[in-house]
């Protein structure tokens, strides 16, 4: 078997809408300047219209699971951009901020349905040695992405932050335009399918609830180097637009650190010790940032720390590929998925209060001691992998089949006799 082999057709045409969608998701950020500058919203009210955002994201990822599994993937991927591409026009076209509010909820209710689609598309297209690498490779085309938004961010909203938002519109509508033409058909629902659909319980199977804990934990700190970031540097007494650097290598480190997840070594390794190693190469970046007072020395750090991500995100989106049934993978991906949505609405808060009540220090400090818990967690509690379990549950059926098969002959030989 090569060492190299290429992806399917339909994984690398999904990686390509995904970097052509991710050019225009820069308008996000500015929601809240649009409110305060355009509608006269303090910066509370501004807040809350994004934590309600985020409130929003949860019920859409659930949604998004369920329509993928029941109406098919394209359909799902395609009605989710249309939706979001609604919602950014109502936004810039908003007059008032009730208009505004409406908009903003209405994006989160459409921002996640093209995740668990898209998700189970490149789980399901791919075998299971090519799933680590093939969903590092989705991650490193939003980064891809990232860095091409954040000069047209620049770019664009020197004239009108409003433009940013019909910008974003206009790549989610390229975005269905490209995946309705050059994905495949879904496939029409088999015979029974409404029994099946009934039988999938994610919320019942404990195994992926232990990883959407541990996700959820994994989310809230990432969106500190998201949300809170720009905050602590002020804090530190550097600008907070350092945070657009920072954020630039963090995404670049994404990008040309790719390779490292083919190395021998590294496919060889465990779920379990995977995500440890993940979690201490986050805890080792993190506290780069509560010790640096330099832009350079933060540079190394977000590098580091970025090099945990690309761990993380390739190896739990195909553990929970890999723990999903058969035809219910959309619903697993879509229920572990909502630990973005609890992060988006949780650290902001935590993030701010931490920050404004301790510090940058001991903000990145505690940070850093939690991803050090959870790497001690992963090597305990971490699922090993469902095809393992599935060969061991097959060889004890068969040596159960094989006793039970020689008890009855041994009960049936007197009366031969």
């Amino acid at each position: 078997m090569p060492r190299f082999e290429p992806l399917p057709r339909t994984v690398r045409l999904l990686l390509l809408a995904r970097v052509v969608n991710r050019l225009g998701a820069f308008s996000l950020p500015f929601l809240t300047a649009l409110i305060c500058a355009d509608h006269g919203a303090s910066l509370t009210t501004a807040g809350l219209v994004s934590a309600a955002f985020g409130l929003a994201t949860i019920p859409s990822r659930l949604a998004g699971g369920g329509l993928a599994d029941r109406i098919g993937r394209r359909t799902t991927i395609v009605l989710g951009l249309c939706g979001c591409a609604v919602a950014q026009l109502a936004i810039a076209a908003s007059a008032s901020l009730t208009w505004a509010v409406a908009g903003a909820v209405l994006l989160g209710l459409a921002f996640e349905l093209y995740e668990p689609p898209s998700q189970a598309i490149i789980g399901e297209s791919v075998p299971e040695r090519q799933r680590v690498r093939a969903f590092s490779l989705f991650s490193a085309a939003l980064a891809a992405g990232g860095m091409g938004a954040g000069l047209l961010a620049a770019l664009l909203g020197r004239w009108d932050l409003r433009l940013l938002f019909v910008t974003d519109a206009a790549t989610c509508l390229a975005c269905a335009l490209l995946i309705r033409l050059a994905l495949p058909h879904d496939r029409p629902a088999p015979r029974g399918a409404d029994r099946d659909f009934t039988v999938v319980r994610p919320l019942r199977d404990r195994a992926l609830l232990s990883v959407l804990a541990t996700g959820t934990a994994y989310a809230l700190i990432n969106q500190q180097t998201v949300m809170t970031l720009p905050l602590a540097l002020v804090r530190q007494g550097l600008p907070a637009a350092d945070a657009g650097l920072l954020f630039t290598a963090g995404a670049v480190t994404t990008v040309l650190a790719q390779p490292l997840v083919r190395l021998p070594w590294v496919a060889r390794l465990t779920r379990s010790v995977a995500l440890a190693l993940a979690h201490l190469l986050l805890a080792a970046g993190l506290t780069g940032y509560a010790l640096a007072r330099d832009l350079p020395a933060l540079l190394v750090s977000t590098a580091v720390w970025s090099l945990g991500d690309l761990l993380v995100m390739g190896r739990v989106y195909a553990l929970v590929t890999d723990l999903a049934p058969s035809g219910g993978s959309g619903r697993y991906l879509a229920v572990f998925g909502t630990s973005w949505g609890i992060a988006a609405t949780l650290a902001p808060v935590l993030g701010t209060q931490l920050l404004a009540r301790a510090g940058t220090t001991t903000l990145w400090s505690t940070m850093a001691a939690l991803c050090l818990l959870f790497a001690a967690l992963h090597l305990r509690a971490t699922p090993p992998s469902p095809r393992l379990g599935r060969r061991l549950d097959l060889r004890l059926g068969f040596r159960l089949g094989l006793r039970n098969a020689a008890k009855s002959v041994r009960r049936r030989a007197p009366d031969a006799l």
